[in-house]
């Protein structure tokens, strides 16, 4: 199974990133090998719509879940459309993230937690 943590950084001991849309990579995980791929988003300087067009780039990559720390209502009703599992408001590294996937110790988002636009620096 896969699954994508937005990253500060390329490295799996890189900081989640508090930001979905316009995080500046994606670490797209197998949990079962703990092969990774490091996706660099594209929608990160996206003038408007960054998280829109992450959540599509996501599904197609073929993940069935995501670990974050805020995601708009935008990115969440498109990755809840398709079935993928949202975990926001994590803190830690993209290893840890990946541990506590693997333990089933998170919880499910039933909403987005932060409102649109809410990542853009100003």
């Amino acid at each position: 199974m896969k699954i994508a943590i937005s990253s500060a950084g390329a490295e799996l001991n890189s900081q989640v990133d508090q930001r979905f849309g316009r995080c500046s990579y994606f670490l797209i995980v197998d949990v079962e090998t703990n092969n990774f791929e490091v996706y660099p988003n594209s929608a990160a300087s996206a003038s408007n719509g960054a998280g829109i067009e992450a959540a599509k780039n996501l599904v197609k990559k073929g993940i069935k879940a995501i670990i974050s720390g805020n995601i708009g209502p935008n990115a969440f009703q498109i990755l809840q459309a398709e079935g993928i599992e949202v975990v926001q408001e994590f803190k830690g590294t993209v290893n840890e993230a990946v541990k506590i996937f693997k333990e089933g110790n998170y919880s499910k988002a039933s909403s987005p937690n932060v409102n649109t636009h809410s990542g853009l620096r100003r």
